[in-house]
Formats: C-alpha cells, sequence, structure tokens
C-alpha cells in the first residue's frame, strides 16, 4: 500500500512539477523577449528623436544661410557681407559643420566658409549632391557619407561629411541664377549619436540606411565594405515603421524600424534571438534549480505522507491482535479488520469520551469560575477595610469634611464598580473611578504622592472593560511609590491612535528589570508583595476575552526609574447596542463590533 501512494502521488507530482515549470518558463521568456524588444524600441524612438533635432538645427542653418545672406545680398557689390554672414553662421556651429559653399549655375564656386583653396577642377557637377539639387529643386537634399574632397586646408586630412544640398537663388549684378548651396555637416556628430545606442555587447545593434537602403552609419561597415559580412538594409529600408520578425543568412531576428523625418533614412534595430536566450540563461537556470528543490521537497513530503497514512493501518492490526490475545491496547479506527473488533473500539471510544467530557466540565467550571471571581473580587476586600476603618478614624478625630468626601468618593467608587451589574461602561465612568479610587489612597497615605490625569476628550464616550485601571494604579501603589517618602507621581494618560485606545499608567517609582516586567502577564504563579485585586494578569485575560488576542497590556518598566503599564483597546463608540454586542461574549459579536469600527474609520 504504502508502494502504490508513494508511486501515484510521484507520478502527480513530478508531472504537476513539469507543467508548472514549463509554464513558468515560457512566460517569463515572453516577457523577457518583451523587455529588450520594448527597450530596443523606446531607444530607438529616443535616438531618432535626437536625430531629428539634430537634421532640422542643419535645415536652420541652410535656411539662415539662403533667406539671411544670400538672399538679401547682391554677390557683385556685396559680397563682403555675403561672406562676412557666412562666417558668422560657421563659427556659430563649427561644432556639427564642415563647410559652407556656394555654387553657381555651372559648379563655379561662389562663396565658402571658411575660407580655404578649391582643389584642382573638382568635378562638382558629376557629384551626387549636385545633381540630387538640379533634379529636385524644390527639396533639400541629405546625402550618404562621403570623404570631402572640395577643399584644401593644407592639413592633408580627409574628413567624412554628410552633405546637405538645395537650389538657390543668386543675384548678380541685379540679375537672378540659380545656383546650388551645399552645407557639408560633421559625420562624427551622427557617428557618435549611433555610437552611444551599440555601447551595449548583448548581440543587438543599430544602423542607420537612406530610403533607398544606403548604408549610412552601422557598427560592422568596414566589414560590410570589405565584403566580410553582409546586412538586410535594401529590405529594411522597404519596411515601415514597426517591429518585424525575419530571417537572414539562417538567423531568426527581430527588425525595429523608425524613419527619420525630413530624410526618409531609416533607424533600424537588430535583435538576433540569441539575444533573447542569453538573457534567459539564469532564467533557465532557476526554473531548473526551482524544479529540483520543490522536487526534493516534494519526494520528502511524498515520504512522510505514504508512512503517515500506511503506519497506523500497520499499527492498528497490531493492536487488534494484541487485543485479541487478551492485552488492552489502544485501538486504532481503520482497515477492514478493525470492523471485526467494532463493539471493543466503541467500548473504548465511550470511555475516553466520557473522561474527556468529565474534564472538559472541569475545565469549563474553572474557566468560568475564574472569570466570575475576576468581575465580582473587583474591590480588595484589604481595601474596603483600611478605607472603612480610616473613615471611622475621621469621625472620632471630627475631621467631618474629610470623612465626608471619603463616604462620597466611596460610594461613587461602589456605583462605577456595581454598574447595573455591566461589564462594559464607557472610559469616562471608569476615569472617574480611578480618580475616586486615587482620591481615597490620596488620603490613607496622607498625600505622599500625587496623581495626574492628562486623558484626551476625544476618548470620554469609547467603550471599555470595567475597572481595569484600578488594579493597575494599586499595583502602582504597592510596587512603585509605596516605599518613598515624598516625591511620588503617578501619571494616567489617555489617546487616541491608529483606531485603537491607548491608557496608560506611569509612576516615578522602584522600576523592576526587563526580565521580570515580561513575566507580569505571563507567570501566574508568581507572589505579590501586597496583593493587587484582580491583578494584571485578569485585567489582561478580561480585555483579551472581550477585544481578541490583538489587544491587552503592556508592560515597561527600569530600575529606580519607574514603571508604565498600557492598555490597548479597539475604539468601539460607547452605545447600548454595542455594549449588549461586546457583553455577549462570542467571536460573531466581536466580528460586528470590528466591522463597525472599520465603517467609521472609512467614513472619518
Amino acid at each position: 500500500m504504502q508502494s502504490t501512494v508513494m508511486t501515484t502521488f510521484s507520478i502527480v507530482s513530478i508531472s504537476l512539477l513539469l507543467l508548472i515549470g514549463a509554464a513558468m518558463y515560457l512566460r517569463f521568456s515572453a516577457a523577457a523577449r518583451e523587455e529588450i524588444t520594448q527597450s530596443a524600441l523606446k531607444l530607438i524612438e529616443q535616438s531618432g528623436e535626437n536625430l531629428e533635432d539634430y537634421l532640422v538645427s542643419m535645415r536652420r542653418i541652410s535656411d539662415a544661410v539662403y533667406y539671411n545672406v544670400i538672399k538679401e545680398n547682391d554677390f557683385a557689390g556685396q559680397n563682403k557681407d555675403i561672406q562676412r554672414g557666412m562666417n558668422l553662421l560657421y563659427e556659430a556651429n563649427r561644432d556639427n559643420l564642415r563647410s559652407i559653399a556656394v555654387y553657381g549655375r555651372y559648379g563655379s564656386l561662389v562663396a565658402a566658409e571658411p575660407i580655404a583653396s578649391q582643389k584642382e577642377d573638382p568635378n562638382v557637377t558629376q557629384q551626387e549632391w549636385y545633381q540630387q539639387a538640379v533634379n529636385e529643386m524644390e527639396n533639400m537634399h541629405f546625402s550618404t557619407p562621403h570623404v570631402q574632397n572640395l577643399f584644401d586646408d593644407g592639413s592633408l586630412r580627409y574628413y567624412w561629411v554628410i552633405s546637405l544640398s538645395r537650389v538657390v537663388e543668386i543675384t548678380n549684378n541685379g540679375d537672378s541664377q540659380s545656383g546650388v548651396l551645399l552645407v557639408d555637416m560633421d559625420y562624427s556628430s551622427i557617428s557618435r549619436m549611433m555610437n552611444k545606442m551599440n555601447v551595449m555587447n548583448n548581440g543587438t545593434y543599430y544602423y542607420l540606411c537612406d530610403s533607398s537602403g544606403k548604408i549610412i552609419y552601422h557598427p560592422r561597415q568596414a566589414q560590410i565594405s570589405r565584403g566580410i559580412c553582409s546586412e538586410n538594409n535594401t529590405t529594411a529600408a522597404g519596411y515601415k515603421d514597426g517591429i518585424y520578425d525575419e530571417v537572414f543568412e539562417g538567423n531568426r531576428r527581430k527588425v525595429i524600424v523608425n524613419t527619420i523625418s525630413y530624410t526618409g533614412w531609416k533607424l533600424v534595430g537588430v535583435i538576433p534571438y540569441e539575444t533573447f536566450n542569453h538573457g534567459m540563461e539564469n532564467m533557465r537556470y532557476f526554473v531548473i534549480m526551482f524544479m529540483l528543490l520543490t522536487g526534493m521537497m516534494l519526494g520528502c513530503i511524498n515520504r512522510v505522507v505514504s508512512v503517515r497514512i500506511s503506519s497506523p493501518i500497520l499499527r492498528l492490526n497490531e493492536s487488534v491482535r494484541a487485543y485479541e490475545a487478551g492485552e488492552k491496547p489502544q485501538i486504532y479506527i481503520g482497515g477492514s479488520e478493525e470492523i471485526r473488533h467494532l463493539g471493543y473500539s466503541i467500548q473504548k471510544s465511550y470511555e475516553q469520551i466520557e473522561l474527556l467530557m468529565k474534564n472538559i466540565v472541569m475545565e469549563q467550571n474553572e474557566r468560568r469560575k475564574s472569570e466570575l471571581d475576576a468581575l465580582q473580587s473587583q474591590i480588595n476586600p484589604h481595601f474596603l477595610y483600611n478605607t472603612l476603618e480610616s473613615i471611622t478614624w475621621m469621625i472620632e478625630g471630627e475631621r467631618n469634611d474629610e470623612a465626608v468626601f471619603m463616604i462620597s468618593q466611596l460610594a461613587k467608587l461602589f456605583r462605577i464598580s456595581l454598574s447595573k451589574g455591566h461589564t462594559i461602561i464607557c472610559i469616562r465612568d471608569e476615569l472617574q473611578h480611578a480618580e475616586c479610587y486615587m482620591n481615597i489612597q490620596k488620603v490613607r497615605y496622607r498625600n505622599t504622592f500625587s496623581i495626574v490625569f492628562d486623558v484626551e476628550e476625544q476618548v470620554y464616550d469609547y467603550c471599555t472593560v470595567k475597572l481595569i485601571l484600578q488594579p493597575i494604579l494599586e499595583n502602582a501603589i504597592n510596587y512603585g511609590i509605596a516605599g518613598m517618602d515624598d516625591g511620588g507621581e503617578i501619571k494616567v494618560t489617555g489617546k487616541k491612535k491608529d483606531g485603537n485606545i491607548i491608557l496608560s499608567v506611569e509612576d516615578n517609582g522602584m522600576g523592576m528589570p526587563a526580565e521580570e516586567a515580561g513575566l507580569i502577564l505571563t507567570d501566574s504563579n508568581r507572589v505579590h508583595k501586597h496583593g493587587s485585586g484582580v491583578g494584571l494578569i485578569n485585567v489582561n485575560s478580561r480585555i483579551q476575552i472581550l477585544f481578541g488576542k490583538e489587544y491587552g497590556l503592556t508592560v515597561v518598566s527600569e530600575p529606580d526609574e519607574g514603571t508604565c503599564v498600557s492598555i490597548c483597546i479597539p475604539a468601539v463608540p460607547y452605545t447600548e447596542e454595542n455594549r449588549k454586542i461586546l457583553e455577549t461574549g462570542s467571536p460573531f459579536a466581536r466580528d460586528d463590533i470590528n466591522m463597525k469600527v472599520q465603517e467609521i474609520h472609512h467614513e472619518k
């Protein structure tokens, strides 16, 4: 039977484990692919905006040269003004420019900046940028990167540029003729932008091409030009903006395309599927380790469950045989053989049930008796005896005013203690009871201590278990300040915090070590020096019986520093309905009160 249970459980566990592992891996891999793709898309969109801003700034430079310099001046008489205007624009943007030049109708150089000598007989009219401008006169044209070969600045250096060309109207001696304005942008600016995109060495790369597929920038441009590797740039140039799946040279990859405005250039991101697999290596290891650990745990659970299922059956068989032999072992229920001995098992069960019922009745009686004592024995008989004796001494000493005061305080004390048999009273009455008690004690102790009540008025009309402050105050007197000649101080505070009511009694008496303070509410066998009424344990128990285990007392004390006992109860408004619900003492009643408290807090 044990092997059958283990086999069945193992097959089910392994099957579920494989399904969960596969589902986790597929889910995480899909999420990882989507995250990588979206990250690349955001990078392309941001970089595309940067490129567009850069190209717009170049267009603005071209417009400024044309409309503010060339069109406003005559080349015959205002050549210096034209040269000065071009120089200002060049100097203001020299970080992004290599040259600005104006060519006449037949390719002759009219003006240039910076001033440099033109190379011998450069055939300007045959260059691509010039032909694009002439063939499509209404547009601006951006060329692919090329080495600038027009001017000789004496440094013998060659610069890669992207030429922005357009047809312009040139005025010479009042006659208008067409020409070509050339603005050579420094290719390194675009190269730097693209290099920043390709800093991640995870297989993903980005390149730039024009609308016909000619590569403007590629991280492997040198290898492509030498034929070492190739790129699917012609196909990518025909894609619209978006994300595509393609297979190039037998490799699957995702291609992200974004068109650069004004130019028709395509910013392309390529994510090989190997990049996704590389990013999932850690996830694969995690899933494998998760499955191994879960499998080991399930194996242990399988073993424990199978043993727990089969062992009682084996023991039941042995106990039945022993019982038949005349012994009196405990009979286990289960299996077919026990049925033949059902009478013996029932007899034993009846005996056990009867014993358990007796124990339960005894425990319930003891608990009810303890609760009754805690509710009825609120006033220490010694306290009542000493108070009456003090009143007698006052009357004999003709201190009638003090005797009247003591009697009135004692009467209020009894009135609140009885509370018409109610267990739940409002905090206002509980504080009045505590004040009456402390007024009596101050007379008895000849005002050797002071008492201060600092309670927020907003807490007066909330519910509390009656007579919970008096035992704490009695402890503060007996254990805290009774041995002090004078200067004893007791402070009672109350406030509402986080939906709870916090009442605290703090004294500046002898205090106690933290270890002893921690045992006050847990060790019911401690011997008290002077007796403390129902005691702090009973107070704590009564609060928790009515409100739940999360409420009750907290004791904080330090030797020679004093003791602070705090009471935490829920902020339940005092109404006759709430009082009746709490005094039923059932868990359902506490749930009703908690729901009402939550509704009140939500409304506030």
